[in-house]
């Protein structure tokens, strides 16, 4: 049998992280509690439901200030601000719902002792987890299988996707080569050496990245099924794709596309569509009344430095290809597109400073709240592009169309992962986002992308 080694798969970590996070916050506070003169918070069985809110606001804000983001986990000076914002926003969390919480101290400078006791478990905790689970020893080590017009593309999506995922080597299954491929880091290893490699590398899992079947020669087939036998996982390259990036790779489905888009069973529940548009409702009503707080501040700033109309309507495509009009407040000049429709970008000229505000803070996304209660669009979904741009992207990407097969979205999978669209590839990528939401769709990727979206405000990205 193949000789097993200790690994952690993502979902493993984010737990991990998760769990520990509690463990050595509560530990430090034991501590503390028993060793000084720390009466604020004490860990008793009569004291539960203090224990209880504490672990709840740790989770809650460490998934909005990005804690457990795993690229951000594995470098201190990354993460250090991370944990900035949650000690801070907990601990104030904490002192202002005193109903659940303790009754604040005579001693003020207890809430120091509090606030500094979570910091320092958490910065402890976290520097042990940079310094021995992403260590290389915790490392998954992969082998690839495939032409070699494909391995630089795949050691790249893999090494951007996990940094705890390691390509060891590869083998090319193409037959007419006339020289050895080198990639940095990667080795290139003969069909014959494949069982030596996966022996001497202590290889976690095969990685098959084939576009076409018949290219695995007989040597690398039986090779392969040797492995297999031997209890190695062989695993084909979009699966891996799918579970380390949480996209599906459309750029490298084929004809057989019908085995990558087993759809959500949540897109025809009636229970999680019930839910979901009664979820809609509630949120668009809220929305809608704290957007007329902001009303006034609107105004004015449209009156005095847009100096046109407040709303301003675009056509755009919902589900199942039926256009609707989405209502924004307008951001941009008079007659920005005279010369017809062209992509928005980065610092885009065309943006009042005023508009650029509004779409910073996401003001002006609250008249969207209506097309929401409409029916038009849904909270979460791909977002509605215009009818110019599908028609074009539809005819450059595959499975575009799929897109429309639920409500579009105010927020959406592809808007919390990847940056603003505002050309072909990032729309191929915003695809790939969308597809797998529509694949996984359900109630706890829905909370997810909300908390993300959190994040995204906060830390002004997507614009």
């Amino acid at each position: 049998m193949a000789k097993t080694s200790i690994h952690f798969n993502i979902s493993e970590r984010k737990v991990l992280l998760r769990i520990f996070d509690v463990i050595s916050v509560l530990l430090v506070l034991y501590f503390v509690g028993n060793t000084f003169e720390f009466d604020y918070f004490r860990i008793t069985t009569e004291n539960w439901k203090w224990v209880l809110v504490l672990i709840i606001y740790i989770i809650i804000f460490g998934s909005i200030f990005e804690l457990y983001d795993l690229q951000k986990s594995s470098k201190i000076e990354k993460i250090s601000t991370s944990i900035v914002f949650t000690v801070s926003v907990t601990v104030l969390f904490y002192l202002l719902t005193p109903f659940f919480t303790p009754v604040l101290p005579v001693n003020r400078l207890q809430i120091i002792y509090f606030y500094f006791a979570i910091l320092l478990a958490l910065v402890l905790w976290r520097l042990c987890y940079i310094t021995f689970i992403v260590s290389p020893r915790f490392y998954k080590k992969a082998l690839i299988i495939g032409e070699v017009s494909s391995i630089e593309s795949v050691i790249d999506a893999f090494k951007i996707a996990d940094p705890n995922y390691k390509i060891i080597g590869f083998v090319n299954c193409e037959l007419n080569k006339k020289e050895n491929v080198k990639f940095k880091g990667v080795r290139e290893y003969k069909p014959n050496q494949l069982g030596q490699v996966v022996k001497d590398e202590n290889i976690s899992e095969i990685v098959v990245a084939s576009y076409n079947s018949e290219a695995i020669t007989y040597e690398i087939y039986y090779a392969l099924i040797s492995q297999l036998e031997d209890g190695v996982p062989i695993r084909e390259y979009t699966q891996v794709y799918e579970d380390l990036t949480q996209r599906i790779p459309v750029q490298f489905v084929g004809k057989d596309f019908y085995k990558y888009f087993p759809f959500s069973r949540s897109n025809q529940n009636k229970m999680y569509l019930f839910f979901h548009r009664l979820f809609d409702v509630v949120i668009s009503i809220s929305g809608l009344i704290i957007g007329a707080i902001f009303l006034p501040l609107i105004l004015f700033g449209n009156a005095c430095a847009n100096r046109g109309k407040l709303f301003y309507t675009q056509k755009r495509i919902g589900k199942n290809g039926k256009p609707f009009k989405i209502i924004k407040y307008r951001t941009m000049v008079k007659n920005a597109e005279t010369n017809g429709a062209i992509w928005a970008k980065k610092n885009d000229s065309r943006v009042t400073p005023f508009g650029r505000f509004l779409r910073n803070t996401r003001l002006d996304e609250i008249p969207q709240f209506i097309n929401i209660l409409k029916g038009e669009m849904s909270l979460i979904g791909p977002r509605p592009e215009r009818p110019h741009f599908v028609k074009e992207l539809s005819q450059m990407l595959p499975f575009y169309e799929t897109r429309h097969i639920v409500k579009p979205g105010l927020t959406g999978w592809a808007q919390v992962k990847t940056r603003y669209g505002a050309s072909v590839d990032d729309s191929l990528l915003k695809l790939q986002y969308d597809l797998y939401y529509i694949k996984h769709r359900s109630f706890l990727l829905d909370i997810n992308i909300l908390i993300k979206t959190l994040s995204t405000i906060i830390f002004f990205r997507g614009q």
